[in-house]
């Protein structure tokens, strides 16, 4: 049955090693999946109504927003929970991991395809934003309060904003939230390169000094 299934994930993977009863019973990230597993089926019969009111319940129970119209697969993990938002068209694959305050949203008013799809055993770190019909790769890491609007490849970890990947991720594992071990700033990696350009450029511009100054006394002379 899947709520065992649900519940033994979570005591797999959550280190606060939750007991049986707590991880059936106090985790609301388990309970808005069942739920959503009614609204989906009500949805996929046309009952668009009651299935938008068994989300608006699921949403008062559990904190957690979930359009009946997404696509959840096996096992995925809401830790937390609080403030999670997943859209309509959002396709979410097997063993992903949501932490809480995130979005899985849009950025087109259009009809069709505008949430992204997140293959399997993804990380996304608390508060990060995920928008736009976008792909993100089996295995990849979104760091906390990221804003994803490109596509992550498959097992790359992206952080900051716009996010991309850190340079000193590279090697490195990442951790619950999506970081890596060594975090990195993006923008400061572009700043560092900014002040390395500068002492590049002043390093040039010394070099070029002597010569004019010895021209200027050899003038003189004249």
């Amino acid at each position: 049955m899947e709520f065992l299934e649900l519940a033994r994930s979570i005591r797999a993977r959550d280190p606060a090693r939750p007991t049986w009863a707590e991880a059936l019973l106090c985790y609301a990230g388990l309970h808005a999946v069942l739920w959503h597993r009614l609204a989906h089926f009500l949805w996929g019969l046309g009952l668009r109504a009651p299935a938008r009111c068994v989300s608006h319940l699921s949403r008062w129970l559990t904190g957690i927003e979930i359009h009946p119209g997404a696509t959840l697969g096996r096992r995925l993990f809401i830790d937390h929970g609080m403030g999670v938002v997943i859209g309509e068209t959002a396709e979410v694959g097997d063993d992903v991991l949501i932490y809480h305050g995130v979005t899985l949203g849009g950025l087109s008013g259009q009809p069709g395809k505008r949430h992204p799809t997140l293959e399997g055993n993804v990380v996304v770190g608390a508060g990060a934003q995920v928008l736009g019909p976008i792909r993100i790769g089996a295995g990849a890491r979104i760091g906390a309060n990221a804003v994803v609007v490109s596509p992550v490849a498959a097992g790359e970890t992206v952080v900051g904003i716009p996010a991309r990947p850190p340079q000193a991720a590279a090697g490195h594992r990442t951790t619950g939230y999506g970081l890596p071990d060594c975090p990195a700033d993006p923008v400061e990696e572009e700043m560092a390169r900014l002040r390395e350009e500068v002492a590049a450029l002043r390093r040039e511009l010394a070099a070029l000094r002597p010569p004019a100054a010895g021209l200027r006394r050899a003038e003189g002379v004249k």
